[in-house]
């Protein structure tokens, strides 16, 4: 469909048709005239810029729908572990995500052994940043010849069954089974309003790029798509755009301040900027250090800034740097935060309202899938603060209705931007509600999507 008109949608307040033609806004006003084009009767539900996602793991997003829970709320103890692990039919390989140490303590194959022994298991912790493998599984990679430094190692030199960001390595030891299917989480994530996505996967490999490139121009990824981890000095197909250059401070593994520094200057002098994963005090002090050597340039963001001391804030704005934060966290691990962070570190996790109201570019998303999908899941959150028992988690970052859905709609190549908006000329990424948009601040929800639009094509309709 190259032309439509939304009759009587919600836009700033007030009822207006839009038409849509040749992927853009060509027109906006009351009563439009367009004889022969099709009609969209919007009843008063509120048209908006589609969304953008601007931190997740596709191909993850896609394995994590085949794998078994390991963690909460489904599984909380030992005992639900195991069963879990049982019901998985076969005899190959078990994937299990989500996993928390409240669960079972800090897994090694040993411990591994004693849930689920007769056939291969990997877990992954739900940070992502750990794979557990029981003793069935460490034979079949061969862990025990592995040189990689992320395999961990006891004082014996024996390997633990823990490896710690391998991915790449542990991949190279499974069954090939290729790159999965995204036609399922394009849809997905159409459902729910999204029409751009930022895949924060660093270090894509030729596979994982191609795999990724063809799903952008196949319409199995329907979205559009700007991909993080594309190799320094690699271009890309003109179905994707090249974003900052990703790079992770590992809190396992803290990197040598000259070797980042060094990364850091080759992607400046390529004019490309990064995008550092940061998750905690000690990581971003290393990444400040680094640019205080290096300087900055635009568009250099921080990916989570899970914890950001109120001294930094100043810091971030007057460097230009963007944060692109995760509060949906604060609403699924919340309660484990409350548990296991220093009281003194609880208000400076994943802040929201502090960075706007400092003038730091701030950007939502949902890290999915280690964090809730669902973009009004995660803009509730940024609006409540309440993890699962109810209990507020930094209050003081709360973000009004208004800001929390802003901060979704910025572009994605400038993701701490002003909101996109619905204007004449702009591309028809747009998303249609069901109600009014005071309905949804009030009760943000993905149940109240009706329909989304990538460049003036419908690709998704309740």
């Amino acid at each position: 469909m190259t032309e439509l008109m939304i009759r009587a949608a919600e836009l700033s307040g007030a009822r207006a048709d839009v038409l849509v033609r040749d992927g853009t806004i060509a027109a906006i006003g009351t009563d439009l005239v367009a004889p022969g084009v099709p009609v969209l009767d919007a009843g008063g539900g509120a048209l908006l810029p589609g969304l953008h996602d601007h931190h997740l793991h596709l191909h993850a997003l896609a394995a994590d729908s085949n794998s078994v829970r390991c963690g909460p709320p489904r599984v909380r103890t030992a005992e639900e572990l195991a069963g879990a692990l049982a019901t998985v039919p076969g005899d190959g390989w078990i994937r299990g995500v989500g996993y928390v140490e409240t669960v079972a303590g800090l897994l090694d194959s040993t411990a591994l052994d004693a849930l689920c022994a007769h056939r291969p298991v990997r877990i992954q912790h739900r940070s992502g940043a750990m794979w557990i493998l029981n003793s069935a599984g460490a034979r079949l990679v061969d862990l025990e010849s592995a040189t990689d430094p992320g395999v961990e190692r006891d004082d014996r030199g024996r390997p633990t069954g823990r490896i710690w960001r391998a991915d790449t390595w542990l991949r190279s030891r499974l069954p090939d089974t290729g790159p999965p299917d995204l036609t399922a989480v394009g849809l997905r994530l159409a459902r729910y309003g999204i029409t751009g996505i930022t895949d924060a996967t660093p270090d894509l490999g030729a596979q994982s790029l191609a795999s990724l490139t063809a799903a952008a121009g196949s319409g199995a990824i329907p979205q559009r798509l700007h991909l993080l981890g594309v190799p320094l000095g690699h271009s890309c197909d003109p179905a994707v755009t090249v974003g900052p250059y990703k790079i992770v401070i590992a809190d396992s593994d803290l990197p040598d301040i000259a070797d980042l520094e060094a990364t850091v200057r080759r992607a400046h002098d390529l004019r490309r900027p990064v995008a550092v994963h940061c998750v905690s005090r000690e990581a971003l002090l290393i990444l400040l250090a680094v640019f205080d050597a290096t300087g900055t340039i635009t568009g250099d963001r921080i990916e989570h800034g899970a914890i950001i001391p109120v001294e930094i804030i100043e810091v971030l704005r007057r460097r230009g740097i963007t944060v692109v934060t995760q509060p949906g966290f604060i609403a699924d691990r919340g309660d484990d935060y409350l548990r296991r962070v220093d009281s003194r570190d609880i208000g400076d996790l994943y802040r929201c309202r502090s960075l706007c109201d400092a003038g730091v570019g701030l950007a939502l998303s949902s890290d999915a899938p280690y964090g809730p999908v669902d973009p009004w899941q995660v803009i509730a959150a940024a609006i409540e603060r309440r993890a699962p028992g109810g209990a507020l988690v930094g209050g003081e970052e709360t973000l009004r209705p208004c800001d929390a859905v802003d901060r979704y709609l910025a572009p994605l190549h400038d993701p701490g931007a002003p909101a996109r908006t619905v204007t004449a000329g702009a591309a028809a990424d747009l998303v249609l509600l069901d109600r009014p948009i005071a309905q949804m601040y009030s009760r943000p929800s993905g149940d109240a999507v009706r329909c989304t639009l990538i460049g003036g094509r419908v690709v998704y309709e309740r």
